[in-house]
Protein backbone atom coordinates (compact mmCIF):
# COMPACT_ATOMS: atom_id res chain seq x y z
CA UNK A 1 0.00 0.00 0.00
CA UNK A 2 1.68 3.58 -1.06
CA UNK A 3 1.44 6.34 1.19
CA UNK A 4 1.14 9.90 -0.07
CA UNK A 5 3.40 12.51 1.29
CA UNK A 6 0.64 15.24 1.64
CA UNK A 7 3.98 17.75 2.73
CA UNK A 8 5.46 18.14 -0.78
CA UNK A 9 3.27 20.43 -2.23
CA UNK A 10 4.18 22.68 0.55
CA UNK A 11 7.89 21.90 0.52
CA UNK A 12 7.87 22.59 -3.34
CA UNK A 13 5.66 25.53 -2.71
CA UNK A 14 8.05 27.11 -0.18
CA UNK A 15 11.15 26.17 -2.24
CA UNK A 16 9.60 28.15 -5.41
CA UNK A 17 9.12 31.19 -2.98
CA UNK A 18 12.47 30.88 -1.46
CA UNK A 19 13.80 31.33 -5.21
CA UNK A 20 11.32 33.90 -5.75
CA UNK A 21 12.67 35.56 -2.99
CA UNK A 22 16.44 34.85 -4.34
CA UNK A 23 16.07 36.07 -7.75
CA UNK A 24 14.24 39.12 -6.48
CA UNK A 25 16.90 39.81 -4.18
CA UNK A 26 19.44 39.87 -7.09
CA UNK A 27 17.31 41.94 -9.46
CA UNK A 28 17.09 44.23 -6.90
CA UNK A 29 21.32 44.21 -6.30
CA UNK A 30 21.62 44.56 -9.88
CA UNK A 31 19.50 47.55 -10.33
CA UNK A 32 20.73 49.40 -7.07
CA UNK A 33 23.99 48.66 -8.65
CA UNK A 34 23.10 50.25 -11.96
CA UNK A 35 21.67 53.11 -10.54
CA UNK A 36 24.27 54.08 -8.10
CA UNK A 37 25.76 57.25 -8.82
CA UNK A 38 29.59 57.22 -10.74
CA UNK A 39 32.18 58.84 -8.69
CA UNK A 40 33.81 59.93 -12.47
CA UNK A 41 30.40 61.73 -13.32
CA UNK A 42 28.56 64.29 -12.55
CA UNK A 43 29.82 67.34 -10.73
CA UNK A 44 28.71 70.35 -8.36
CA UNK A 45 28.36 73.84 -8.57
CA UNK A 46 29.38 76.62 -6.03
CA UNK A 47 29.64 80.05 -6.14
CA UNK A 48 29.54 83.72 -3.88
CA UNK A 49 26.12 85.36 -4.72
CA UNK A 50 25.81 88.83 -4.51
CA UNK A 51 25.23 88.83 -0.63
CA UNK A 52 28.58 87.24 -0.08
CA UNK A 53 26.93 83.62 0.45
CA UNK A 54 28.55 80.50 -0.74
CA UNK A 55 25.86 78.64 -3.19
CA UNK A 56 25.55 74.96 -4.05
CA UNK A 57 23.63 72.53 -6.29
CA UNK A 58 24.03 69.86 -8.52
CA UNK A 59 23.53 72.11 -12.02
CA UNK A 60 24.60 75.56 -12.79
CA UNK A 61 23.28 78.32 -10.08
CA UNK A 62 20.60 80.84 -11.45
CA UNK A 63 21.07 83.25 -8.31
CA UNK A 64 24.93 83.33 -9.70
CA UNK A 65 24.22 83.90 -13.83
CA UNK A 66 25.88 87.18 -13.07
CA UNK A 67 28.87 85.89 -11.78
CA UNK A 68 31.35 83.03 -12.01
CA UNK A 69 30.65 79.64 -10.97
CA UNK A 70 32.96 76.65 -10.78
CA UNK A 71 31.97 73.01 -11.54
CA UNK A 72 33.55 70.66 -9.22
CA UNK A 73 33.99 67.19 -9.34
CA UNK A 74 33.23 64.60 -6.35
CA UNK A 75 36.35 64.29 -5.01
CA UNK A 76 36.43 68.40 -4.53
CA UNK A 77 38.73 69.49 -7.58
CA UNK A 78 37.45 72.22 -10.19
CA UNK A 79 36.31 70.72 -13.31
CA UNK A 80 35.70 74.12 -15.01
CA UNK A 81 34.75 77.16 -14.51
CA UNK A 82 31.57 79.13 -16.00
CA UNK A 83 31.62 82.70 -17.02
CA UNK A 84 28.68 84.84 -16.05
CA UNK A 85 26.02 85.13 -18.13
CA UNK A 86 25.30 88.86 -19.59
CA UNK A 87 22.58 90.09 -21.19
CA UNK A 88 22.79 92.18 -24.00
CA UNK A 89 23.49 95.69 -22.55
CA UNK A 90 25.47 94.12 -19.94
CA UNK A 91 27.53 92.86 -22.86
CA UNK A 92 27.54 96.03 -24.32
CA UNK A 93 28.95 98.16 -21.14
CA UNK A 94 31.31 95.05 -20.68
CA UNK A 95 32.43 95.51 -24.65
CA UNK A 96 32.80 99.44 -23.62
CA UNK A 97 34.44 99.13 -20.69
CA UNK A 98 37.21 97.07 -22.59
CA UNK A 99 37.74 99.01 -25.32
CA UNK A 100 38.06 102.48 -22.95
CA UNK A 101 40.99 99.91 -20.65
CA UNK A 102 42.59 99.57 -24.15
CA UNK A 103 42.29 103.03 -25.30
CA UNK A 104 43.71 103.82 -21.70
CA UNK A 105 46.51 101.28 -22.18
CA UNK A 106 47.49 102.36 -25.48
CA UNK A 107 48.40 105.63 -24.32
CA UNK A 108 50.08 104.96 -21.20
CA UNK A 109 52.33 102.68 -23.18
CA UNK A 110 52.54 105.32 -25.85
CA UNK A 111 53.35 107.67 -22.61
CA UNK A 112 56.18 105.63 -21.46
CA UNK A 113 57.80 105.37 -24.74
CA UNK A 114 57.42 109.33 -25.06
CA UNK A 115 59.17 109.42 -21.82
CA UNK A 116 61.86 106.90 -22.81
CA UNK A 117 62.71 108.70 -26.12
CA UNK A 118 62.74 112.60 -24.47
CA UNK A 119 65.17 111.13 -21.38
CA UNK A 120 67.59 109.83 -24.54
CA UNK A 121 67.34 112.60 -25.95
CA UNK A 122 67.90 114.97 -23.61
CA UNK A 123 69.84 113.28 -20.80
CA UNK A 124 70.10 116.19 -18.78
CA UNK A 125 69.02 119.78 -18.28
CA UNK A 126 71.83 121.11 -19.86
CA UNK A 127 71.33 119.33 -22.89
CA UNK A 128 67.93 120.28 -22.85
CA UNK A 129 68.61 124.09 -23.03
CA UNK A 130 70.97 123.94 -25.51
CA UNK A 131 68.71 122.35 -27.54
CA UNK A 132 66.05 125.18 -27.08
CA UNK A 133 68.53 128.12 -27.54
CA UNK A 134 69.46 126.18 -30.89
CA UNK A 135 65.76 126.42 -31.93
CA UNK A 136 65.33 130.15 -30.77
CA UNK A 137 68.55 131.01 -32.50
CA UNK A 138 67.22 129.65 -35.94
CA UNK A 139 64.16 131.38 -35.43
CA UNK A 140 65.89 134.88 -34.58
CA UNK A 141 67.96 134.12 -37.47
CA UNK A 142 64.63 134.00 -40.16
CA UNK A 143 63.08 137.62 -38.14
CA UNK A 144 66.40 139.09 -38.76
CA UNK A 145 66.88 138.29 -42.73
CA UNK A 146 62.82 139.60 -42.47
CA UNK A 147 63.66 142.61 -40.88
CA UNK A 148 66.47 143.39 -43.21
CA UNK A 149 64.40 143.04 -45.90
CA UNK A 150 61.59 145.66 -44.05
CA UNK A 151 64.60 148.12 -44.33
CA UNK A 152 65.10 147.25 -47.72
CA UNK A 153 61.81 147.79 -48.90
CA UNK A 154 62.04 151.07 -46.53
CA UNK A 155 64.93 152.73 -48.86
CA UNK A 156 63.12 151.43 -51.87
CA UNK A 157 59.75 153.55 -50.84
CA UNK A 158 61.66 156.27 -50.26
CA UNK A 159 62.86 156.77 -53.90
CA UNK A 160 59.57 156.39 -55.05
CA UNK A 161 57.81 159.06 -52.20
CA UNK A 162 60.38 161.41 -53.74
CA UNK A 163 59.52 160.17 -57.50
CA UNK A 164 55.54 160.68 -56.22
CA UNK A 165 56.47 164.27 -54.78
CA UNK A 166 55.98 166.05 -58.44
CA UNK A 167 52.04 163.79 -58.54
CA UNK A 168 51.63 164.22 -54.64
CA UNK A 169 47.96 166.90 -55.20
CA UNK A 170 47.17 164.11 -57.92
CA UNK A 171 49.05 160.21 -57.47
CA UNK A 172 46.34 159.66 -59.62
CA UNK A 173 48.45 161.26 -62.08
CA UNK A 174 51.61 159.62 -62.17
CA UNK A 175 53.29 157.29 -64.31
CA UNK A 176 51.40 153.76 -64.68
CA UNK A 177 54.98 152.26 -63.60
CA UNK A 178 55.21 154.38 -60.59
CA UNK A 179 52.36 153.06 -59.26
CA UNK A 180 52.84 149.64 -59.78
CA UNK A 181 56.08 150.11 -57.86
CA UNK A 182 54.00 151.75 -55.40
CA UNK A 183 51.32 148.84 -55.18
CA UNK A 184 54.06 146.02 -55.29
CA UNK A 185 56.21 147.97 -52.61
CA UNK A 186 53.10 148.55 -49.80
CA UNK A 187 52.35 144.60 -51.12
CA UNK A 188 55.77 143.61 -49.76
CA UNK A 189 56.12 145.29 -46.81
CA UNK A 190 52.94 143.69 -45.70
CA UNK A 191 54.12 140.20 -46.49
CA UNK A 192 57.05 140.68 -43.96
CA UNK A 193 55.19 142.03 -41.47
CA UNK A 194 52.97 139.30 -41.29
CA UNK A 195 55.94 136.83 -41.51
CA UNK A 196 57.65 138.71 -38.98
CA UNK A 197 54.45 138.47 -36.44
CA UNK A 198 54.70 134.92 -37.30
CA UNK A 199 58.02 133.94 -36.46
CA UNK A 200 57.29 135.78 -33.25
CA UNK A 201 54.52 133.48 -32.65
CA UNK A 202 56.74 130.51 -33.41
CA UNK A 203 59.36 131.59 -30.92
CA UNK A 204 56.28 131.81 -28.49
CA UNK A 205 55.44 127.69 -29.34
CA UNK A 206 58.91 126.85 -29.48
CA UNK A 207 59.68 128.35 -25.38
CA UNK A 208 55.67 126.84 -24.51
CA UNK A 209 57.63 123.02 -26.10
CA UNK A 210 60.60 123.38 -24.28
CA UNK A 211 58.87 124.58 -21.19
CA UNK A 212 56.23 121.25 -21.15
CA UNK A 213 59.11 118.90 -21.85
CA UNK A 214 61.00 120.53 -19.33
CA UNK A 215 58.26 119.75 -16.95
CA UNK A 216 58.13 116.07 -17.75
CA UNK A 217 62.16 115.82 -17.76
CA UNK A 218 62.59 117.25 -14.62
CA UNK A 219 60.65 114.25 -12.80
CA UNK A 220 62.65 112.02 -15.47
CA UNK A 221 66.12 113.51 -14.25
CA UNK A 222 65.27 112.85 -10.48
CA UNK A 223 65.52 115.29 -7.78
CA UNK A 224 69.35 116.81 -8.41
CA UNK A 225 69.09 117.31 -12.19
CA UNK A 226 72.42 118.84 -13.71
CA UNK A 227 72.43 122.75 -13.41
CA UNK A 228 71.05 124.32 -16.42
CA UNK A 229 72.01 126.12 -19.09
CA UNK A 230 71.17 130.04 -19.60
CA UNK A 231 68.10 129.94 -21.65
CA UNK A 232 67.78 132.57 -24.43
CA UNK A 233 64.06 133.80 -24.88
Amino acid sequence: MRTRDHGKPARLLAAASVSLLVAMFFSGAVHAQATKPDPNTGGIYTCTDARGRTLTADRPIADCNDREQRELSPNGLTRRKIEPTYSAREMAEREDRARDAAVQAARLTDERRRERALLVRYPSAASHDRERNEALVQVDAVIQAAKKRVAELGEDRKKIDEELEFYKHDTSKAPGALRRKLDDNMQSLAVQARFIAEQEEEKKRVNARFDEEHARLKKLWGPSPPQSANVQR
